[in-house]
């Protein structure tokens, strides 16, 4: 029989510009709180997973620097990349591990310096994320012009508009400056969103997330254990739903939602229990990969959390803010609280276990009732996406 998996730790290091660490100093800043609210040692751990693409850095083998910085050699490891979900990916990979019964107490850390290589670099490398040699090669598309399609089409079909995106931004920065580890820590309003620079339209400055250094990390335990380490604090993964898009956006017939995200979130909800026709009542909030504005009201309606063509209704009425019907990254989201892509799944994780268990900083702590809070993660335009639910009690 196989047994539930818990987040017992966590940590994260501050996002944003980090030349004042090296890679191995960065991770140590989201390992080490991680082990320690967890209660263990690196001697502990039985396996380690880490989340990195790291194209844009100097360090690959990740796992084996880790191994020497963080006392974790002898220890069997893997390095996981599935894009901008490289960091749920690498959560996968250790909640099996352990549901396989290979191992009880797994380390997961994410983390990027994207900043080691030029911006030009950077932005070229994600782009390889789509179907590079039909659509960047060919077109030139980056991924603020991939996301942008989405974007424009989602107003052509619903009456969205340039003002309903900046509302995104203006709510993620809203709450990424009361997060002390957000990249941006300063409010905003539609106006500066307005009048920044458009860098594919309708998308402006202020539509899109940074480029970002940053770790984060939990700990993964078995409920044996669990129980063996007299864990009051703990987290229960409910359920995971992994979804796989088509890379050629020619090939796909709606810009308007991401399949791979409708399929992860019914996988998801499917097993923990939720309706997958009202999951908000179930939860008490979410986080979704706004790599972008449109994307975040785009998945409002994959998870189900309005009908379709509702989720810019959603916004305008501040119904995923805290106090709303379902609220939504109030972290910051990749928006304002960065985007280190090997990290940004995990930093998700963190974010559920601090939200339901009451951890959060004043101003952004979420009212918990149901004990469930969703992550969303997706890697390239729906590429891969990966949905999971974080619950107070097990199933």
């Amino acid at each position: 029989m196989t047994e539930n998996v818990a987040v017992i730790g966590v940590g994260h290091s501050k996002f944003g510009l980090r030349r004042d660490v090296n890679m191995a100093e960065l991770c140590w800043e989201s390992i080490q709180p991680a082990l320690t609210s967890a209660g263990v040692t690196p001697k502990d751990i039985d396996f380690f997973v880490v989340g990195n693409a790291g194209m844009w850095s100097s360090e690959a083998a990740i796992p084996a620097l880790l191994a020497e910085y963080a006392d974790l050699a002898p220890k069997g490891s893997m390095r996981v990349e599935a894009a901008c979900a490289t960091g749920s990916a690498a959560i996968r990979v250790a909640y099996s591990t352990i549901k396989s019964g290979l191992a009880d107490l797994v380390l997961v850390a994410g983390v990027e310096k994207m900043q080691e290589s030029p911006n030009p670099n950077v932005i070229e490398l994600i782009g390889r994320f789509g179907s590079y040699f039909w659509e960047f090669e060919n077109f030139g598309l980056t991924f603020p012009g991939y996301y942008a399609m989405h974007g424009t089409a989602y107003m052509a079909k619903y009456g969205a508009t340039e003002e309903d995106f900046a509302r995104v931004a203006v709510k993620n920065h809203y709450y990424g400056a009361k997060n002390p580890y957000a990249q941006f820590q300063k409010e905003i309003d539609i106006e500066t969103v307005m009048k920044s620079p458009y860098i594919a339209w309708p998308f402006k400055l202020f539509d899109c997330s940074p480029i970002t250094d940053g770790s984060a990390c939990i700990i993964l335990a078995s409920e044996s254990k669990v129980k063996e380490l007299g864990i009051d604090e703990k987290v229960w993964i409910l359920g995971q739903g992994v979804g796989t898009g088509t890379a050629n956006l020619s090939r796909r017939e709606d810009f308007t939602s991401l399949a791979s995200a409708r399929y992860a979130a019914e996988q998801a909800y499917r097993m923990a229990g939720i309706d997958p026709e009202n999951p908000a009542k179930y939860l008490d909030g979410a986080n979704v990969h706004d790599c972008f504005t449109a994307p975040e009201i785009i998945a409002y309606e994959d998870l189900k959390f309005c009908k379709r063509g509702e989720g810019v209704q959603l916004i305008r009425d501040e119904q995923t803010y805290i106090g709303g019907k379902i609220p939504v990254n109030v972290d910051g989201g990749l928006k304002a609280k960065g985007h280190p892509i090997g990290a940004t799944g995990i930093s998700q994780a963190v974010e559920a276990y601090k939200q339901l268990l009451q951890k959060a900083e004043p101003g952004r702590q979420a009212e918990i009732k149901e004990g469930r809070w969703l992550a969303h993660n997706v890697g390239g335009t729906g590429h891969f996406t990966y949905v999971t639910i974080y619950g107070l009690e097990k199933l």
